[in-house]
């Protein structure tokens, strides 16, 4: 058994152990807020850190691909996530209690006072 078998192993079990976390976190987590942090962070991480366990292992020809794939998770996670939570709040679903700062609740009320004079 090689050092780069036991990097690769070392990656797949953070990985999977980063995405279980990430499930467990989104099934018990109290609001949106919480459940989008536990859908994208140890979500994204653990992908990443599986891809890299998965490409070490292959030739630079197939790992090229597992690039493109993580490339993909880490430009589309946020901004996902951005807009759920966006959505989540015009719909009234979070809970205000919760929430420290509310800097989009003024550009939504400047919005609504937009429309209404127009």
């Amino acid at each position: 058994m090689s050092a780069l078998d036991v990097f690769s192993a070392v990656c797949l079990i953070i990985g999977a152990l980063s995405c279980l976390s990430g499930a467990v976190g989104l099934l018990t987590f109290p609001d949106v807020v919480a459940r989008l942090q536990a859908a994208t962070k140890p979500q994204t991480l653990g992908l990443l850190l599986i891809l890299l366990g998965t490409a070490v292992q292959l030739q630079f020809v197939y790992a090229s691909g597992l690039i493109l794939v993580g490339l993909f998770q880490v430009l589309t996670s946020p901004v996902l996530s951005q807009l759920i939570g966006r959505a989540a709040y015009r719909s009234n679903s979070l809970r205000e209690d919760r929430l420290v700062v509310d800097e989009l609740g003024e550009r939504v009320e400047h919005l609504h006072e937009h429309r209404q004079a127009s």
